[in-house]
């Protein structure tokens, strides 16, 4: 039970590697939070795991909208107190030819997986800095070092949470705050999935360069 005493939130919780966490969280002691846009995934895992005994709760938010997630964050944190460690998972593939992309797809897709980290930290941040105590783990991908081909916005993006990750790190550490970001490699989540059927010739490559010979799992990412 490491996590007791702590309140952990979580954006993307429903499926893959959030529900991971969420799960895992949970079993280690924390009062979980997480936010998601999917409510029958959502509510279907706050009733299993209340079931089971575990403190969790969910409210639906657009974390590309900082006033509905705003809003949406402060009804969980009057139930469970300030939090203590958050996880910025929301995201979602994208794959693109850089001229034929739209400025639109652009900006509804970073506002997503780079945009909602920083959101993330902004509604955390007051708090951690008041209590000098928390932890933010933002997650990126292998592939904001290494890519594949018509893949340009998901590396660019999950780039720049690297990035972000260590600057902020760099920013919160005299508060006794730690930030950092994991590169999960290839994992069976629901993009994965996603990806794998868009381009069929793709799961013979990764898993030929995989040290192990196969995917990572949810719960190994989340168990990072």
């Amino acid at each position: 039970m490491i996590l007791k005493g702590e309140h952990l939130f979580v954006t993307g919780g429903a499926a893959g590697i959030g529900e991971a966490i969420v799960i895992g969280g949970a079993k280690e002691g924390a009062k979980v939070s997480f936010v998601d846009i999917d409510d029958a995934k959502s509510n279907a895992l706050v009733e299993k795991l209340t079931k089971e005994g575990f403190e969790v709760q969910y409210q639906r938010a657009d974390v590309t909208n900082y006033e509905n997630f705003e809003a949406s964050y402060k009804k969980l944190v009057s139930t469970f107190g300030d939090v203590t460690l958050a996880v910025s998972n929301a995201g979602r593939n994208s794959y693109a030819d850089a001229v034929e992309y739209q400025e639109e797809e652009w900006n509804s897709f970073f506002a997503l997986d780079l945009k909602s980290s920083w959101y993330v930290a902004k509604l955390c941040l007051p708090a951690m800095r008041k209590s000098k105590y928390g932890s933010i783990v933002n997650i990126s991908s292998i592939h904001g070092r290494m890519s594949r081909p018509n893949f340009f916005p998901y590396s660019a993006a999950k780039g720049g949470i690297v990035g972000l990750s260590r600057n902020l790190a760099l920013d919160e550490g005299k508060s006794g705050i730690r930030v950092n970001s994991v590169s999960p490699g290839t994992t069976a989540t629901p993009l994965l999935k996603s990806y794998m059927e868009k381009f069929p010739d793709e799961k013979a490559h990764a898993l030929s360069v995989a040290p192990n010979g196969r995917f990572g799992t949810p719960e190994e990412i989340a168990n990072a």
